[in-house]
């Protein structure tokens, strides 16, 4: 068994290159198998006098050499390194290498799709492509030139602006870009091929007019109309909130179907997974259209929090992507409403950072070191990384942070950052020290914040005895205390707001200690303790108090996130419970009544409520992790739920009315989450009845959108039988020639919490339908399977088996997806016997192969001996 860790790369070692390449020239002549590529690179030494000219390449077929005109056969070159000893300070090196498009099934650097050229370069990507400085401190202005055939390919596209366009002789032509913006090579996009293009235009503030494009699919055009207003509202909202107007005269989109990110910001030409960007009602749910609202506005914001001023290192990837989250995050709240997004975001933090946060695989939001970047996509870069910019802004507060970021933009403008300078520029603006912080980068783990009070009634006083501590994580047995800002307020236990210290009605306690004691004055009565509104930190927040202080908060407390979280923790104290009694079933069951019958509340926080903590939620909050205990008990106490508040989820379901014309905007797509939680409730504790399968039934056959599509599938699941399979049957019968949506069809399955699901995912492999070497296809059924707790955790370790079969498949040509399917494999520790031997077995399986990619050895290895 492979017990040895590839070899790393370590921030310690950091130098900057010792050259630079202020202009590159390339120059694409496209042909399926043996695309040229020509590079004219001016270079101009910053290092040693002695240095040689080192550059990256892989999978090329190097065809000459040139410096200055003159051919050079002095040189090595190796499976990663085009080497020359002896250059001059400044010269021009010219290179032409012939790469094979169609046969590059990892998805990086320049491959085939669907017939079509597309590149992807972040992070490693461009070595692909051509010998290069490929690191994110090597930055240039570009200037490309792509030839191809006519037939096939009429849309020739790279970063910047078009500059010359026009035929090439033999049926072939050409098109000319050119990008003012100095950029790394990880920013480098190149398209071609057959497109249908949505045009439209913006104005920015100053007056410039922008040209926008996306580019689809042949006959997708009209389903990129949302992605395209998606755009235009990210672009006013930019120059809005954060002071950024858009830089070139075109942005452009294309939409790919082989992709193994979301999107990415090449600057310019953003490419997207289709996933991603189309949309319409009877293909996309509402998930999907807030998520190309979001994606879209991500991959804009890109343009100035990434690529203006871009990182210097891949240690610094959050420095660009938690930011950039944070930007669209805030953006969405502002499209979507505050409260339901910062709910949303949480629960989607906590379902996959806080996992990552607590195993082997936990690492700081900036790394120390890492053998493959890829690897290090995380939820830690990403939503942990927003969280502390988050942090940081309560902190700081608005204003401020406008100003720091303001300073941040104008100062690192056309530069590679680090996030010493992020942090600098908060400095700089108040002349306060915020070093601190960069602890929250360099820190691995989630803090746990304890509180615990006192109250004096005699003197009308409340003393809240603050805690932090951080559990070790893998390299780092001991931890920093943090700065944790608190949002705190009172409440009475009928849920009624009280103040305190002369009229306040909430305060923001920043904990920088790893102890310390507050005292609020003037509390008139014993107090219910309201702590981390809108979530004000990423921690684990333990109160010491009684459940009548969370049914308080889920009855009256003015901060939603607050009410929300007040009914997930009283959920959870009741599923945990191996014994729980009928009191506190009853009273959990009246207190979700009121907020389901309360008129103050909109149907999207309603729905939320609804949602009770799920199997993976719960293995976060117990050890050892039983998942057989999880499932029955979520199943039994969602299906006693059910029945004691069936006739108000029957009125309300009833009383929602389903418009005729489908509207993507946040009231509607509130209304249809809302229906379709009651309608799965309801069905939770009756899935024997007639009349409520009969409802279900009905849901699906009568919906006009794919949201209420999917949302009656969900609901039929616990029914199972003739009828499940006969709402699956019809949607494959009508959608089986859409691609996404068959993708949603696969998923589906793979996420049905039934004891048959493993036998049917197995069958599903060998679908006509399914191809491995798609990546939305293999993340759909697999990715679906892997985070089914119920089908995954078999006691035979049967779920394991596949998933060992399918990531050893793939890592044979896509390694970065491969390597994704890792982390469900990864806290076997933390489960009860047999399933914490059948994952080890399984990592040690992975392990023992002797063709591992780096990848995956670098995971499986850490998720094995970490």
């Amino acid at each position: 068994m492979r017990t040895e860790q590839p070899p790393v790369i370590r921030l310690v070692d950091y130098r900057r290159p010792d050259f630079l390449i202020p202009a590159t020239e390339l120059t694409f002549e496209l042909a399926p198998t043996a695309t040229r590529v020509k590079a004219r690179l001016t270079l101009h030494r910053q290092g040693a006098a002695d240095a040689p000219l080192v550059l990256m390449g892989e999978r090329l077929k190097l065809i000459s050499v040139a410096i200055d005109g003159q051919t050079v056969t002095d040189f090595t070159v190796t499976d990663q390194t085009l080497t020359i000893a002896c250059v001059a300070d400044q010269f021009v090196l010219e290179t032409e290498v012939e790469i094979n498009p169609s046969d590059n099934k990892t998805l990086e650097g320049l491959y085939m799709s669907s017939g079509r050229y597309c590149s992807q370069c972040e992070a490693e990507g461009f070595r692909k492509i051509t010998y290069y400085l490929d690191r994110p401190d090597a930055m240039s202005k570009y200037r490309v030139r792509i030839e191809a055939p006519k037939a096939g390919f009429p849309h020739l596209l790279s970063n910047g602006n078009l500059i010359a366009a026009g035929d090439a002789g033999d049926d072939r032509h050409f098109a000319q870009w050119e990008d003012p913006f100095n950029k790394p090579s990880y920013l480098f996009a190149l398209v071609a091929g057959e497109l249908d293009v949505l045009e439209d235009g913006f104005t920015t503030v100053s007056g410039r007019e922008v040209a926008l494009r996306i580019y689809v699919d042949t006959g997708m055009r009209d389903r990129a109309a949302y992605a395209m207003d998606a755009l235009k509202r990210s672009m006013r909202w930019d120059e809005k909130v954060y002071g950024r107007e858009y830089d070139l005269d075109l942005f452009m989109i294309v939409a790919v179907r082989d992709f193994n990110f979301g999107a990415m910001e090449n600057k310019g030409l953003n490419i997207f997974n289709a996933s991603l960007l189309l949309a319409d009602s009877t293909t996309a749910t509402d998930l999907d259209y807030e998520r190309i609202e979001s994606v879209v506005a991500h991959e804009y914001f890109h343009n100035w929090s990434g690529n203006r001023v871009t990182c210097r290192d891949w240690f610094q990837l959050c420095l660009k992507e938690g930011l950039t989250v944070y930007r669209d995050q805030g953006f969405s709240a502002d499209q979507r409403g505050h409260a339901v997004q910062r709910i949303k975001d949480v629960r989607a933090l906590r379902a996959r950072q806080f996992p990552e946060d607590s195993g082997p695989l936990a690492h700081p939001a900036r790394p120390s070191s890492y053998a493959k970047i890829d690897n290090f996509y995380t939820a830690t870069i990403y939503e942990k990384g927003a969280e502390i910019v988050g942090v940081l802004r309560t902190i700081v507060g608005a204003d401020t942070y406008r100003r720091a970021l303001d300073h941040y933009f104008a100062t690192n403008d056309g530069t590679a950052a680090t996030l010493e300078d992020f942090i600098a520029s908060f400095s700089a603006v108040t002349g306060e020290d915020y070093s601190g912080m960069l602890n929250w980068y360099t820190q691995a783990g989630t803090p746990q914040l304890h509180i615990a009070s006192s109250y004096d009634a005699a003197a009308q006083t409340l003393t809240l005895r603050l805690t932090q501590t951080t559990r070790p994580t893998p390299g780092q047995p001991t931890k920093q205390a943090l700065p944790i800002p608190i949002r705190l307020g009172l409440l009475s236990e009928a849920g009624e707001t009280l103040t305190f210290d002369s009229g306040q009605t909430e305060t923001l306690i920043v904990l920088r200690e790893p102890s310390r004691d507050v005292v609020l004055t003037g509390v008139a009565e014993t107090p219910v303790i309201s702590a981390l509104r809108h979530f004000s930190a990423p921690v684990i927040l333990n109160l010491d108090e009684a459940d009548s202080h969370a049914f308080a908060r889920l009855r009256g407390d003015p901060d939603p996130f607050n009410r929300w979280e007040a009914a997930q923790g009283l959920a959870r104290t009741i599923l945990l419970n191996p014994e729980p009694t009928q009191a506190s079933i009853d009273a959990f069951a009246a207190g979700l009544n009121a907020a389901l019958t309360d008129d103050a509340l909109e149907p999207a926080f309603k729905a939320l409520i609804l949602g009770l903590p799920t199997e993976s939620d719960l293995a976060q909050s117990i050890l050892p992790v039983d998942p057989a205990f999880l499932h029955a008990s979520r199943k039994r106490f969602k299906a006693a739920l059910s029945v004691q508040v069936k006739d108000t989820l029957e009125a309300l379901y009833k009383a929602i009315a389903t418009p005729i014309t489908f509207s993507p905007d946040a009231r509607a797509a509130g209304n249809r989450a809302f229906r379709n939680a009651l309608l799965d409730l309801l069905l939770a504790g009756h899935s024997d009845d007639p009349q409520m399968i009969a409802l279900a039934e009905n849901h699906v056959k009568t919906a006009t959108n794919m949201t209420d599509t999917v949302g009656g599938l969900i609901a039929l699941m616990p029914v199972q039988g003739a009828p499940y399979q006969a709402a699956l049957d019809a949607f494959y019968a009508r959608f089986r020639h859409e691609p996404l949506v068959m993708d949603k069809w696969f998923s589906l399955q793979a996420a049905c919490p039934h004891p048959d699901t493993l036998a049917r995912v197995e069958a599903l492999q060998n679908h006509p339908d399914f191809d491995a070497k798609t990546p939305n296809r293999w993340r759909a059924l697999v990715g679906g399977f892997a985070a089914n707790q119920s089908a995954f955790h078999h006691r035979e370790g049967k779920g394991y088996a596949f998933l060992v079969k399918q990531v050893l498949t793939v890592d044979s040509f896509n390694p970065m997806t491969a390597a994704r399917m890792i982390e469900p494999l990864s806290r076997f520790r933390n489960y009860v016997s047999p399933y914490k031997e059948g994952m080890q077995k399984a990592l040690e399986t992975i392990l023992a192969q002797t063709n591992l990619s780096k990848n995956v050895a670098e995971l499986a290895g850490k998720a094995l001996n970490g």
